[in-house]
């Protein structure tokens, strides 16, 4: 499925970076997992709907605080991915292709909803009164967002030069520590409870890199055979030059909690 109402009107489909994905995108540090579950969220039988899943690292990677996930994605690649791994790690969690404004439960169904690396993609006018009717009295909504750090690491900042060589269009660029944008179109239905941000620095090889790179909006998911061939090779040289074999990068993490209002 196609999106094109971003990057400058350039379209992209996760479902062609599926497999990258899958691979090279399960990079959260436990600092991540455990500010979520020092909410009080996402564990101890708590049923939780997590929209923009993807390949559903978030459900996974929290599968084992003891809630009960659901995950929906518009990519049917990306679900399918998200199938198998889960299923992999014998991992009972529900996964199934969905747009988030097509995402339909009954009302008091969930405790908890997350929109990790997506609220950007959705219709604001649609799914914030859609998420506040399927939670339950008390609910929470968390927007959750890591990004890498280019103004404050070289490895981060030559390698979105080089997307931008190929993508010129791509504007997830310029990344800097700030809180995950909350659309006003949820204070109508949510009241603001924490916003917090904090920096993590990412273990990679050179190869996780250029994975996790590819795995991005801006190459794998919409860049051509013959721009994404170019992009591989000029991302390898710069990594083999610039990059030792393991290295860090900076990042940092960005989340907001919500709760409905009833």
């Amino acid at each position: 499925m196609e999106i094109k109402h971003i990057d400058d009107g350039k379209s992209f489909d996760w479902g062609k970076t599926s497999e990258d994905y899958a691979k090279y995108r399960d990079i959260y540090p436990e600092a991540f997992y455990e500010y979520i579950v020092n909410l009080g969220l996402c564990k101890n039988g708590q049923k939780v709907l997590d929209i923009g899943s993807g390949t559903g690292v978030l459900p996974r990677n929290m599968y084992k605080y003891g809630a009960k996930w659901t995950g929906t994605d518009i990519a049917k690649n990306q679900i399918e991915q998200a199938k198998l791994l889960a299923k992999e790690a014998g991992m009972d969690i529900d996964f199934f292709t969905c747009r988030a404004e097509d995402v339909s439960f009954p009302e008091n169904t969930f405790d908890v909803i997350t929109a990790c690396q997506c609220i950007w993609y959705l219709d604001h006018t649609v799914t914030a009164p859609k998420f506040a009717e399927m939670l339950k009295s008390g609910g929470k909504f968390l927007i959750l967002y890591m990004g890498w750090l280019p103004f404050e690491d070289e490895i981060a900042g030559k390698s979105e030069e080089i997307i931008l060589k190929y993508n010129p269009k791509w504007n997830g660029c310029g990344d800097y520590v700030h809180p995950v944008w909350v659309p006003d179109e949820y204070f109508e239905f949510f009241e603001l409870v924490s916003q917090d941000e904090f920096r993590v620095d990412v273990p990679f090889t050179r190869a996780g890199w250029h994975g996790r790179m590819r795995a991005c909006r801006g190459v794998g998911a919409s860049m051509t055979t013959e721009e994404l061939a170019m992009w591989d090779k000029e991302h390898e040289k710069m990594l083999a030059e610039c990059a030792p074999e393991r290295f860090m990068v900076k990042h940092y993490v960005s989340i907001a909690q919500l709760k409905v209002k009833k």
